[in-house]
């Protein structure tokens, strides 16, 4: 069984960053896959980044060149950076773990679990 919680969300102007950390708890951890994902109020959840036991990243388009997966194996650690942040970004976002070796996981059905959320709100 796999543990994720999710913390660093927050209230942030446009323009601004935030970084997002993504605890987990478990051996196997070095070896899952990472996914974030959002979803916005009226919204369903989306894929937003991704990345493998190796560290090779994905990116969603609407947030390529603006925000970094990254992980901490030896912390058990997930993070999102989060720059630039509009408006249009304003979700809670979501870290999980796949089982899955590929880079490109953008369902959230090849994720087994799920953290709790943050909210990040981006005001204009």
């Amino acid at each position: 069984q796999i543990q994720l919680v999710e913390s660093g969300g927050g209230l942030v102007q446009a323009g601004g960053s935030l970084r997002l950390s993504c605890a987990g708890a478990g051996r196997s951890f070095p070896s899952l896959s990472m996914g974030w994902f959002r979803q916005a109020p009226g919204k369903e959840r989306e894929f937003v980044a991704a990345i493998n036991w190796s560290g090779r990243t994905y990116y969603h388009d609407s947030v390529n060149g603006r925000f970094t997966a990254s992980r901490e194996n030896a912390k058990v650690t997930a993070y999102l950076q989060m720059n630039s942040l509009e408006p249009e970004d304003t979700a809670i976002y979501y870290c999980a773990a796949s089982r899955l070796s590929g880079l490109g996981l953008t369902a959230e059905g090849e994720y087994l679990y799920w953290g709790q959320g943050t909210q990040v709100t981006v005001s204009s």
